[in-house]
């Protein structure tokens, strides 16, 4: 990630609807698949300004990991130096086996090598133990916002599934931020007719808090799709992926979700 974008991230994140929706859709999977004890060790990877790992204190033990110098910065500043490890997901300075609860939160599309950093995350996992993955979906809204984030990929169902490894357990796969499609796509494609006409773009939608109303039924219209299993959604802006790392005798529980 750019430098710069990290002060627009602390900036907005505590309170912004996505941010903060995301978040706590998160923790309610976790809840609902793996409810963390104290003595239980959390790893936030590409723990950005460390809000999330920051929160998660308060139910169980957090280590956040990161390799960009900004954020490590961040991180110890907020979390103090003994509850952040300088590492990449390719390359987790964690001992095999040794956690509880993965997060990769809008990571894996920043890292080259995306199967390999899922691999590192199995390799980490206690045996049925989770890893919570949230990813930016469709190339069809690939745009500046990407690049200025340094993107790789975005991702649909198939890709993501074709790179988890089948000692994970699927719980739970499907899209999210589903509602706004429609006008994310939009704004991001006349974001770009603007460019191509040559106009200068001196602020983005994604950087801003809407008024407080809206802010709060954005979230509340975000968190309720993304946390309700009933319905398997064709697209959205993301794609939410829980699993379950295999025991040496098979799956731990039975797999919530038909996959």
């Amino acid at each position: 990630m750019n430098p710069e974008e990290y002060n627009n991230l602390a900036r907005v994140e505590r309170h912004h609807w996505f941010y903060a929706g995301k978040r706590e859709i998160v923790r309610n999977w976790i809840n609902r698949c793996h409810p963390l004890k104290p003595t239980e060790l959390l790893a936030d990877c590409g723990a950005g300004t460390g809000i999330f790992a920051d929160e998660m204190r308060a139910v169980c033990k957090v280590m956040a990991v990161d390799d960009f110098e900004e954020s490590l910065k961040l991180l110890e500043a907020r979390l103090g130096k003994d509850a952040v490890l300088k590492g990449s997901c390719t390359a987790l300075p964690l001992a095999d086996g040794s956690v509880d609860v993965l997060t990769a939160l809008d990571v894996i599309e920043h890292v080259q090598d995306d199967r390999a950093s899922v691999n590192e995350f199995l390799r980490v996992l206690r045996p049925g133990g989770i890893a919570v993955i949230t990813v930016p979906a469709l190339m069809s809204l690939w745009s500046d916002w990407d690049l200025t984030l340094r993107h790789f990929r975005r991702y649909d169902a198939r890709t993501l599934r074709k790179i988890i490894p089948a000692q994970f357990e699927i719980l739970h796969l499907n899209y999210i931020n589903v509602a706004v499609l429609p006008l994310v796509f939009f704004v991001r494609k006349f974001r770009a007719f603007k460019q191509r006409l040559g106009f200068k773009i001196n602020s983005r939608s994604e950087d801003q808090i809407p008024p407080e109303w809206l802010n709060r039924f954005l979230q509340w219209q975000f968190v309720r799709l993304a946390c309700q299993q009933a319905v398997r959604f064709p697209a959205g802006v993301g794609l939410l992926a829980v699993l379950r790392k295999k025991t040496a005798l098979g799956t731990s529980t039975a797999s919530m979700d038909k996959n």
